[in-house]
């Protein structure tokens, strides 16, 4: 039952009292518009993600095989220590990710569809949540949390779909426990703690949603009745327990200790506050990763952020008597949904930034509800001209923000783009230089890969130093010190051998092969049970032709991972060489049955080559034959079977397989030669002529072109 505020009722007390009479059967026309408006907003905004790439942490589950395979749902929920580099038990963000696999595989556009559409979604929620609790301007500020350009990094980032599903849940879960408050049906309370139980399972962030109920029933009703705190037990219980045994499964996986002191904790937490709150009003100069702050307790500055969010509270606080709970409202919620993140818990992020554009994308809703429902019931004041002149005023004012999102969104297009901008504006950010270099090389830039592998060889710092100075409390315990002087050389051993295997895959295929066997050997006494840099290692040997060395190397890479698919195929490879033709189908049958989806045209074209060797040519051109079905523009596939059946004497055979060499590189001259060697031995003398004279117009050293039209003369076949 509600009571009535006793004496005069102000302006935020009275909005606050007035709850809607509840949703309209059928959508008026101005309720159709607004939600029209909001999607065009949205979707316009963030259309440059469309088109965006996968980057880097979204390998985590693009490479994951639990996410390719059929039973890998099960895999998800029930064994979750199996997805490689995800720390935390957030089985219904890779859930989404294996159906969207089912559906279209790995293509980065589907992803992103879905992530806007849930951003979509989640701003359609507010603004329903909004109107129930008669928030002034309640479709303002949801078309202003849909363009805002601090939510790009939670929307364009596929891997942070964990912000977009999560807040999902938590608006879904208070829009029900609004229901069930104001009817107390049973069913909308469960349905409430089922879809808070479905957040956390997204994202543990969202822990603080039964202090956000609390926050909203006071801002309701000016007060917190013991039966409101008896109510939400189950959902304090649910928060606890969930969030502590994600908390348990990621220290299980990641041991981290940043070493940080409380006093320096509480300095940390203050300026994350200021920095957020001033980004929300302003959003200029957003980085993807911002600089990591220097912390130190001594420092005035530091004490000054403590002191301004006390004034801010104290203000706040005192305020309610003149301008309502609304802003004591929103800014409690703010400071509470960000808590999870502000640097009294060590989480992984911590060691690269202490702030993140997507750590707000909730938390934002408490300070853009009390400044834009401020301007709209200022505006709502407004008469005639002023009031169309404060509506053109918000409508550039979402223009402005839906284009500094439209930017923001395009720096998502590809791995270079991303970490470029880093880099630019953040050249501290030392490890981000050996991802720019992974992402340069995986697009062919490969001279800028190897200025950028060396840029982040000279920028990765002197980790133990660098972790042991971070914090006074590491300078006061020897213990603590001594953790993160082990933890620094760990992580900067992983870094040193990304770096040194970049390195040297990008001077591979600038065909530097010396050079590039230096820095794998340079990984290998960075970390020296890498199966990766023995691979890498083995393939730099294999190129200078040395393939008994690099039988060894792959030997050793398979020995310390014996399920790695690449080191049975690259063994293959060199077996074939080494002519031990027997042992190369047996490591090429292990790679397939390690990985059935293996490039079918690669392991036909190995089994048809060892095959050959072995002298069983019809099966040989068999596994050709399937290889050029997987992929009829495989040229080296072309090449081999052409030499097999040349070797065979089936030259009519072979000649077709020169054409279609020929069709498919024009440009190369070999192809053109061994056309010219074909025709001369079916005796087609005048085309034989005239492939070598194209050989070598295109390359006039070609040493088999000019022996074949010497031997043409010679035979007196053509004019000397």
């Amino acid at each position: 039952m509600k009571r009535k505020p006793k004496g005069p009722r102000r302006a935020g007390q009275a909005a606050a009292a007035r709850l809607p009479s509840g949703a309209p059967a059928w959508l008026s026309q101005r309720q159709l518009a607004g939600i029209l408006i909001l999607a065009l907003l949205a979707l316009v905004s963030f259309y440059p993600a469309l088109f965006a790439d996968f980057i880097w942490d979204d390998v985590i589950f693009t490479a994951a095989p639990r996410i390719h395979a059929l039973s890998g749902l099960w895999e998800i929920w029930f064994s979750p220590g199996g997805l490689k580099n995800e720390g935390h038990y957030w089985p219904i963000v890779y859930t989404s990710f294996w159906l969207e696999h089912k559906l279209w595989g790995m293509a980065p556009f589907g992803y992103h569809l879905v992530n806007i559409l849930l951003h979509l979604a989640n701003v359609l929620l507010l603004w329903l949540l909004l109107h129930r609790l008669a928030v002034p301007g309640a479709w303002a500020v949801a078309a202003v949390f849909a363009v805002h350009p601090l939510h790009v990094e939670s929307v364009a980032w596929v891997i942070e779909r964990k912000d977009l599903l999560s807040g999902l849940f938590y608006l879904g879960a208070l829009l029900l426990w609004l229901r069930f408050a104001d009817t107390r049906r049973r069913g909308y309370y469960l349905w409430s703690l089922g879809l808070f139980v479905a957040a956390l399972l997204s994202k543990s962030i969202v822990v603080t949603l039964p202090l956000a109920i609390l926050i909203v029933q006071w801002y309701r009703h000016g007060r917190i009745e013991r039966g409101d705190v008896l109510c939400l037990a189950p959902f304090f219980a649910v928060a606890a327990g969930i969030t502590l045994a994600d908390l348990l499964f990621y220290q299980s996986r990641v041991v981290l200790s940043l070493g940080y002191s409380p006093p320096e904790r509480l300095l940390i937490a203050a300026r994350a506050l200021c920095f957020y709150f001033g980004k929300l009003l302003w959003p200029a100069d957003l980085i993807i990763i911002y600089p990591l702050w220097e912390i130190r307790v001594q420092e005035l500055l530091g004490w000054v952020y403590v002191a301004a969010v006390v004034l801010a509270a104290a203000l706040l606080l005192l305020g309610r008597r003149h301008v309502g709970r609304g802003p004591l409202a929103g800014g409690l919620f703010f400071a509470v949904t960000l808590a999870p993140t502000l640097g009294f818990i060590d989480y992984g992020y911590m060691q690269f930034s202490l702030v993140a554009d997507r750590f707000q994308y909730l938390a934002g809703i408490g300070v853009i509800a009390v400044v834009v429902g401020a301007a709209a019931h200022w505006a709502g004041g407004l008469s005639g001209g002023f009031r169309t002149g404060a509506q053109g005023l918000f409508v550039a004012v979402l223009l402005l923000l839906g284009a500094l999102t439209w930017r923001q969104a395009s720096l998502y297009r590809d791995g270079v783009t991303f970490f470029s901008h880093v880099v630019t504006h953040n050249p501290e950010a030392r490890y981000v230089y050996a991802n720019l270099a992974s992402s340069l090389l995986h697009a062919g830039r490969l001279e800028e890969a190897v200025s950028a592998g060396l840029t982040a060889l000279e920028k990765i710092p002197d980790m133990p130093k660098a972790y042991s100075a971070r914090s006074v409390s590491a300078e006061k315990d020897a213990a603590r010190a001594a953790f993160l002087k082990a933890y620094s050389e760990k992580a900067y051993s992983a870094y040193s051998l990304k770096v040194h295997i970049n390195l040297g895959l990008a001077l591979l295929e600038l065909e530097r092969h010396d050079e590039a066997e230096r820095y794998f050997r340079k990984a290998l006494e960075v970390a020296p049970s890498s199966a990766d840099a023995h691979q890498h290692l083995g393939d730099a040997l294999g190129k200078q032709g040395r393939h008994a060395e690099a039988l060894v190397v792959f030997r050793e890479a398979l020995r310390l991972d014996r399920d790695r698919v690449a080191a049975h195929v690259d063994l293959g490879v060199a077996l074939l060489h080494l002519q031990r033709y027997e042992e190369a189908i047996e490591s090429i049958s292990k790679a397939q049955a390690l990985d059935p989806d293996l490039s079918p045209a690669i392991l036909h074209t190995l089994s048809g080559r060892a095959l050959a060797g072995l002298g069983r040519y019809a099966a040989a051109a068999e596994h050709f034959q399937r290889a050029l079905q997987a992929d009829p523009s495989a040229y080296d596939t072309m090449d081999r079977f052409a030499r097999m059946l040349f070797e065979q004497g089936e030259y009519a055979k072979a000649l077709q397989l020169c054409r279609d060499m020929v069709e498919l590189e024009p440009d190369n001259a070999a192809a053109y030669a061994n056309l010219g060697i074909t025709l001369f031995y079916l005796q087609r003398h005048e085309e034989a002529r005239q492939s070598f004279v194209r050989a070598l117009s295109i390359d006039p050293d070609l040493a088999m072109a000019q022996a074949g039209l010497e031997q043409l003369r010679s035979a007196d076949i053509i004019a000397q």
